[in-house]
């Protein structure tokens, strides 16, 4: 891929707005439950400043698209007090959603604006179909990337739920040591887990052709 900075500077404006959404929503759906945790912590805002973290957020996305790979991240994870929440676990696991369906439903509303309009297929436009190409794929990135059911990604609060006490206190104990592992895996198995996170966003996608009729 050729490197063109005014395309990086797009794809950062993307990450962040959806990197804010994503933990905005963890934060609303968890206020809804009964934990004012994230809203005491001022964290019920668009305000970037608040939800960045300048490493998952900014640099590992960033660097990710340069190299041609499926972009993931994250940020500043909210503080969430399950026994605050309605369902308290099961609570947890609703709040730990929120964040990749808020990237589930950009990406489709994307997707739909993208289609209806024929912005996706019209090559003369050239720098709005890139916007909402990479709005879907940067955003299908994220959610399937905090569905993984590693803590304290999304998916681990899921897991939790459905597990047996052993699993629990195992989840509970790599908490700390969660990013670790999974840029571990990463690491020694990026090409797969790169191929993964393709197919899957490549099903989704298909998924959407599917319910507009295309």
């Amino acid at each position: 891929m050729n490197f063109n900075p005014g395309y990086v500077i797009i794809i950062l404006f993307i990450i962040v707005f959806s990197v804010i959404l994503h933990e905005l929503s963890h934060g609303i759906v968890a206020y809804w439950l009964g934990d004012h945790t994230a809203k005491d912590a001022g964290r019920l805002t668009f305000n970037p400043i608040k939800h960045i973290d300048p490493y998952m957020s900014i640099l590992v996305p960033v660097l990710l698209y340069i190299l041609n790979a499926p972009v993931f991240g994250g940020a500043k994870p909210v503080p969430v007090n399950y026994r605050n929440l309605k369902w308290q676990e099961w609570g947890m696991a609703i709040v730990a959603l929120a964040g990749p369906f808020a990237n589930f439903l950009i990406a489709f509303l994307s997707f739909l604006i993208g289609h209806f309009t024929g912005i996706l297929y019209d090559t003369h436009l050239e720098i709005v179909n890139f916007i909402f190409t990479e709005l879907i794929y940067i955003n299908l990135g994220f959610m399937i990337f905090n569905l993984i059911p590693i803590p304290p990604l999304d998916g681990s609060r899921v897991l939790y739920v459905f597990s047996p006490d052993v699993v629990r206190d195992f989840l509970t104990n790599i908490e700390q040591y969660g990013f670790i592992l999974v840029y571990v895996l990463i690491l020694l198995f990026g090409e797969v887990f790169s191929s993964l996170m393709i197919n899957c966003m490549n099903g989704i996608i298909d998924f959407f052709y599917l319910l507009v009729g295309r």
